[in-house]
């Protein structure tokens, strides 16, 4: 498996206080398999997808008690100079470039929106070993009030260029290469206040409706939808630890795809 292009999300993560239960949930939702876990990787375990690996569950470390939030890694060449570029940028280190044995260099960040997210430098762990399939990660937005701060950091730190989407919906994707890998919403009154700003990570289903009754009857809260789109129909969760996820249908789509304007 080839390494990812810079600034394409390339693993998904999250801390849980109860690493059984949340193994148990997203098991029950996702169909995912767990690995196991080495002694020296403080509980870090590797969740499967038909043989695959596709995310992380992990125990909080001192301090990150009651903190469960899915976070989203995007690659680089080079950690240290991305986190340069964040600085450089407005956005906000959370912790250094750190090497992780011989799988890879990480750093965790938050825009000047707000949003936290992480920075992979692959070595042995090259990231997702599916996308797009069942269980497996497919799409991620970053969810902001602050949408001009994300949309001038995110491309001056990776390689991105940007579109709006045509509509009443502030909605931006950012492409590499031709191809469009992330996207940028603008939180409205719909969100609580308490909500912060923060990258929702979805994981494709084939069925969105079941794995949101699978989801609710785990104890999880249906946040929005299930709604259809010309992109899938798609779910907003959340799990019983509270960390926030949505889940979606590629394969049933409905109306027309949107227009984009090129910005910048």
């Amino acid at each position: 498996m080839a390494v990812a292009p810079e600034g394409t999300p390339c693993w998904a993560d999250a801390v849980f206080d109860d690493l059984d239960a949340a193994k148990d949930f997203y098991g029950h939702v996702l169909g995912w398999t767990f690995g196991e876990t080495p002694p020296d990787q403080g509980g870090y375990t590797q969740a499967y997808a038909d043989g695959k690996a596709v995310a992380a569950v992990v125990p909080p470390m001192p301090g990150q008690e009651g903190t469960s939030q899915w976070c989203l890694y995007l690659a680089a060449q080079d950690a240290s100079a991305t986190a340069a570029r964040i600085r450089d940028h407005g956005g906000d280190l959370l912790m250094d470039p750190l090497q992780v044995a011989d799988y890879g260099t990480m750093c965790l960040a938050r825009d000047p929106g707000g949003a936290v997210f992480g920075v992979w430098q692959a070595g042995s762990h090259e990231g997702f070993q599916a996308t797009g399939t069942p269980g497996a990660y497919c799409w991620a937005e970053v969810f902001t009030r602050e949408p001009e701060k994300s949309d001038a950091f995110f491309p001056a730190v990776f390689p991105y260029r940007s579109k709006q989407l045509e509509g009443e919906t502030d909605f931006r994707l950012y492409d590499l290469g031709g191809r469009t890998v992330l996207g940028r919403m603008r939180m409205t009154d719909d969100f609580p206040p308490e909500v912060p700003p923060y990258i929702n990570v979805y994981f494709a289903v084939d069925d969105c409706d079941a794995a949101v009754a699978r989801a609710t009857e785990r104890g999880g809260a249906l946040r929005f939808g299930p709604v259809d789109s010309p992109f899938g129909r798609f779910a907003a969760v959340g799990d019983p630890q509270g960390a926030s996820f949505s889940v979606i249908d590629l394969g049933t789509t409905s109306g027309e795809m949107p227009g984009t304007t090129a910005v910048g």
